[in-house]
């Protein structure tokens, strides 16, 4: 009875600490008035703020440069996708395009929960900007100081909510953790009545309680500081210039129609995409093609009369391609398997090489068969295995990237459904997804040519190997003197 008579009461001060509050931290009853605030909705407009960090910074200068000079030059690239440099680069835009064009679908449908009439009809007047690069709202962001201070301020909320979201987690760990404690405590205090154990199980009672009013005072420290605590129209505000501000860092990049001059200073030379002749006077030399339209328009007049509209459609593969018979990714497992296989052919067993056979559709089925047609069963021969070693490496020096790069891209993508960012910057064009069909079943085809030879030379040659050392030994058990009596 002693034990629960202190369980009661320690249930009743622990009660009491929770529920009341120190009249200093009372606040008053908002009005009808007052603002807004984000509240639970903090979590998911961190996460359309991170899209559009992530999609910013791969918009750097460095990116660029990169996509120039590397991914738009890579020998797969060239051989079974294309090697017309503007179709390349148009590819990159639509892809940008399409990522924004997802992050700002989310910004309008929290727009529709906004007080500002303007800030409601944000997916009106994005169309707009995007079409004609008319801003009358002047959403997208002057220049790039104010750019800067606004790309830090939400890089902090980002991270204050994520940090608040864990530790929500935790504290909901916790009292979870503290009830069952006290449930159970009250259950067997009848069959126990130890003073000892009465104390510890105080004590523990104690702790957690700590635990979980520090927990609670960082979780409202963390609220004041996050998003969630902030003005439901002022965040999304932030949402909507910032997704202004990245259109227009996309069509500065791209030199696409009407950019903006004071994004275009923040540009080099170096990064841009498609240079023209500019005036050495003019407020733009930093950047090509902003105030004219490029090639790439031009290429882009006949798909759609929108921005988004034209890029979505440059998007979807021809006829031709991997993307467009939904073998992109199949065949990237598959050039993937027997990589490792080239590497260790002679780890390679009958099962493994059944498993592969059966990984083939019928049109690579069909031509290894007519190239393997009238092939003898002999693979003695190293000078042509090392050949065939080498034939492979050079296939798989350019097959293999973009085969790695689809897994990839296809991996941040099922990611990105769970998590704020994904982690590389791969784009689709250096996949399978546009690669030509026929040649890229060509290079496979080759592929399971040479292994079929250079597996058969190392089974030959271990066979080879294993009969000499059998045969050695049974020369050895007959030469070996028998014992004397």
């Amino acid at each position: 009875m002693a034990l629960e008579t202190l369980l009661v009461k320690v249930k009743t001060a622990i009660s009491n600490s929770f529920d009341s509050v120190p009249p200093k931290l009372l606040k008053k009853k908002p009005s009808f008035k007052s603002k807004r605030n984000v509240g639970v909705l903090a979590f998911e407009i961190a996460g359309v703020m991170s899209k559009l960090l992530h999609l910013w910074q791969s918009l750097s200068d460095a990116t660029i440069v990169r996509i120039r000079n590397d991914a738009v030059t890579l020998e797969g690239v060239r051989k079974i996708i294309s090697n017309d440099e503007s179709f390349l680069l148009g590819l990159a835009c639509a892809e940008f395009a399409e990522s924004l064009r997802l992050a700002a679908n989310s910004v309008t449908r929290l727009s529709h929960r906004c007080e500002d009439p303007n800030l409601k009809s944000f997916h009106r007047a994005f169309l707009e900007f995007a079409d004609s690069g008319r801003d009358p709202h002047g959403w997208a962001l002057s220049g790039p100081k104010e750019t800067e201070a606004k790309l830090k301020k939400m890089e902090r909320y980002v991270t204050l909510t994520a940090t608040l979201h864990r530790e929500m987690e935790e504290l909901s760990v916790l009292e979870s953790g503290f009830r069952k404690v006290l449930n159970h405590n009250n259950h067997h205090s009848d069959n126990n009545n130890n003073e000892g154990s009465l104390v510890g199980k105080e004590q523990k009672l104690y702790e957690l309680q700590q635990k979980i009013f520090w927990h609670k005072q960082e979780v409202k420290d963390l609220k004041e500081r996050s998003l969630w605590n902030r003005s439901y129209d002022g965040v999304v505000i932030l949402l909507v210039r910032f997704s202004f501000t990245v259109l227009a860092r996309i069509k500065v990049v791209f030199g696409i129609g009407h950019s903006m001059p004071c994004l275009s200073r923040s540009l080099s030379t170096s990064a841009t995409v498609y240079p023209t002749d500019q005036n050495a006077n003019s407020c733009d030399e930093f950047v090509s093609g902003s105030l004219e339209r490029s090639e790439l328009d031009e290429n882009k007049e006949g798909l759609g009369s929108g921005f988004f509209e034209s890029n979505s459609e440059l998007l979807k593969p021809p006829p031709s391609t991997l993307g467009a018979a939904a073998l992109a990714l199949h065949y990237a497992n598959l050039i993937i398997v027997m990589e490792k296989m080239i590497k260790s052919p002679h780890l390679v067993g009958l099962d493994a090489r059944d498993d592969l056979y059966g990984m083939l559709p019928s049109s690579i089925r069909s031509a290894l068969r007519a190239r393997l047609k009238g092939v003898g069963f002999c693979a003695s021969d190293p000078v042509l295995a090392g050949e065939w070693r080498d034939a492979l490496g050079r296939i798989l020096g350019w097959l293999s990237p973009l085969a790695h790069n689809m897994i990839k891209w296809q991996s941040e993508r099922s990611f990105e459904q769970q998590n704020l960012v994904p982690k590389t910057n791969v784009l689709l064009l250096q996949t399978l997804f546009f690669a030509n069909k026929e040649k890229t079943e060509a290079a496979i085809t080759e592929l399971l040519v040479g292994l079929n030879y250079i597996w058969r030379f190392e089974r030959e040659m271990t066979a080879k190997a294993l009969f000499e050392c059998a045969n050695f030994n049974g020369l050895l058990k007959m030469q070996k003197p028998n014992p004397v009596n």
